[in-house]
């Protein structure tokens, strides 16, 4: 298929996207949540942790495969000792549903989840549903604004802060489940996260049997679920060759990026090899 270049907006001015509704007002809340905001988490993510347990563990047939990785990160690592987990995203139900799969004490629990990323487009596009996934601690990101955006920021901050941060690098839902190129967005958030985080891998299949990206749009019961956490990837030799090289911070988004996709991708075969044999047994 053909397609035109893009044509650049007039004064060399950076064309943004266009946001239907002001989610300006939500990062201030986000950065400083007070006494209110704490409440409602508390209420939304207890409701929402045991809504997802119930989903994919009790009303689904769920193979999972070394969640003990995830948490012994959530549970032991040392206090603030930054956690970063990556997957794929092949449904609207991959967060919260894939963190069904913890203890209910870590699952319900506020202190403990992650912050994760949600479209601006679809979470944020009134203020009931920006303070819905506010409170269940998503951050409004605006999918074409580039890894300078106040979500990136903001990732960046919780990870200094020692929290756990959840990314779809993909970018979106990835409805055609092609190897789409992950965004560069995740490598920023390594590499201005002062202290390295813990990165885990997930790769997991069958989610969108759950939530179909078609309609009719309603959680299905009975499918079988195969999840695989991976052991953690190691950035540290090629973070100290990237800080103690001349390398622009473009080319070490790019670098680390590559490097996440590449163990993705490897994780991806192995979940494949094992979800085929769910399927037979």
């Amino acid at each position: 298929m053909n397609s035109k270049p893009a044509v650049p907006p007039p004064n060399g001015a950076v064309q943004q996207p266009h946001i239907p509704y002001n989610i300006d007002w939500i990062f201030p809340r986000l950065r400083r949540p007070n006494r209110l905001w704490h409440i409602a988490s508390t209420g939304v993510i207890g409701l929402v942790g045991l809504l997802s347990k119930i989903v994919i563990v009790w009303l689904n047939k769920a193979r999972v495969h070394n969640i003990e990785v995830l948490e012994n990160a959530l549970e032991k690592r040392p206090k603030g000792t930054p956690l970063l987990t990556v997957s794929n995203h092949h449904s609207c139900f991959d967060d919260p549903g894939i963190w069904g799969l913890l203890k209910l004490r870590n699952v319900c629990n506020r202190n403990v989840i992650r912050w994760s990323m949600a479209a601006h487009d679809i979470c944020f596009t009134n203020k009931a549903h920006s303070l819905f996934f506010m409170y269940g601690k998503c951050i409004p990101v605006v999918r074409g604004a580039g890894v300078y955006q106040p979500a990136v920021d903001l990732c960046i901050e919780k990870l200094k802060l020692g929290h756990w941060v959840h990314v779809f690098p993909e970018g979106k839902v990835n409805m055609t489940k092609e190897d789409l190129r992950f965004k560069w967005g995740v490598g920023r958030i390594i590499y201005e996260t002062p202290m390295l985080p813990i990165i885990i891998p997930i790769w997991h299949i069958g989610m969108d049997d759950v939530l179909p990206n078609e309609p009719p749009y309603y959680l299905r019961m009975g499918k079988k679920l195969t999840y695989n956490f991976g052991k953690p990837i190691d950035l540290a030799n090629l973070m100290e060759r990237l800080r103690s090289s001349p390398v622009n911070e473009e080319e070490a988004r790019k670098i680390i990026t590559d490097k996440i996709q590449e163990e993705m991708m490897t994780l991806k075969e192995e979940t494949e090899r094992l979800h085929n044999e769910h399927i037979k047994s």
